[in-house]
């Protein structure tokens, strides 16, 4: 597998008409999953995780189904919002979370999954999971939002993690984007959470700018390129893609923190997903990680790998 390393004050790639990106944009969350689910679908065709990304497909599916007459979510104050963002901090605090305001949530997606098509490992965790909820919920809740789940039960934590997502779309979607701050790097200016991967975008007014994307609550912040998203390092930072690849989807290394995460070039390819292109690109994990470097991004359809 070819790597290349990138001095720091260039680019593999043209900028393109970069002129003043937003700082964030926020999710959609019926676009977001939709999305996610007709991606999922596409890439399921021929590959060989195929029947674990179509169940994944029809998860998105329920993520996106369950949102029609959910109750509204339950916001911070005005005055909280302020103070966070006064203190440089996310307005939605992933370790404060009232756990009883996610709960109809999860309820649903566990009721509404149990029609997807899924693989015996997915139907033992999902009958697993419905005997757990809800003694063990808030548990699960905390494992999930602290990106710390068990080895023992990842399974049954895609599902919990899954319903979070779209708890924490419907809570950033109502924020105001224009009130976000930085809040440290990889890391999520409206939840905290870390990175899935990076994505191009091929926007108008933003074409060839990089931004960051939520693993948790599908918010995009802008991030300079060639620049680590994890430590802020400009230097030793390389690319890695496999062998015929087309280009797209490439490992971003990072030698002064030891860790990499996925840059996905959406302005080649808008169909690519920040999340599910990360999953059906499980193999450039493996060799990059052959290399030495350590995953530094979270995907909670990926954890065990």
């Amino acid at each position: 597998m070819p790597r290349q390393i990138i001095p720091a004050g260039s680019d593999p790639t043209a900028i393109g008409e970069v002129s003043a990106p937003p700082f964030a944009r926020l999710p959609e969350p019926a676009l977001l999953f939709s999305r996610r689910a007709e991606r999922w679908n596409a890439l399921a065709a021929g590959h060989e995780l195929g029947p674990y990304l179509r169940f994944l497909a029809g998860l998105a599916g329920v993520q996106k189904a369950i949102q029609e007459d959910l109750a509204e979510p339950e916001m911070p104050s005005p005055a909280a919002r302020e103070r966070a963002r006064s203190f440089g901090m996310p307005p939605l605090d992933r370790a404060n979370l009232a756990l009883d305001t996610a709960a109809e949530t999860l309820d649903r997606l566990v009721a509404a999954v149990s029609e997807v098509e899924k693989p015996p490992a997915a139907a033992d965790a999902l009958d697993r999971l419905k005997q757990d909820i809800p003694p063990n919920r808030d548990t699960m809740v905390r494992a999930v939002l602290a990106n710390a789940i068990p080895m023992e039960a990842l399974a049954e934590h895609v599902y919990v993690a899954a319903a979070l997502q779209v708890h924490f779309a419907r809570l950033a979607a109502r924020l105001d984007a224009r009130a976000l701050v930085p809040v440290g790097e990889g890391a999520c200016p409206a939840c905290g959470s870390p990175p899935a991967s990076s994505i191009i975008v091929g926007w108008q007014g933003a074409h060839g700018a990089r931004f960051c994307a939520c693993s948790l609550c599908g918010t995009l912040w802008n991030h300079v390129r060639i620049k680590c998203t994890l430590c802020g390092s400009t230097k030793g930072i390389g690319y890695q893609e496999i062998d015929g690849g087309q280009g797209t989807v490439k490992a971003e290394t990072c030698d002064s923190c030891g860790c990499y995460v996925k840059i996905l070039h959406q302005h080649k390819d808008p169909g690519l997903d920040p999340v599910a292109d990360d999953v059906a690109t499980l193999g450039l994990d493996i060799l990059v990680r052959e290399g030495g470097y350590r995953r530094g991004s979270f995907n909670p359809f990926l954890i065990g790998y």
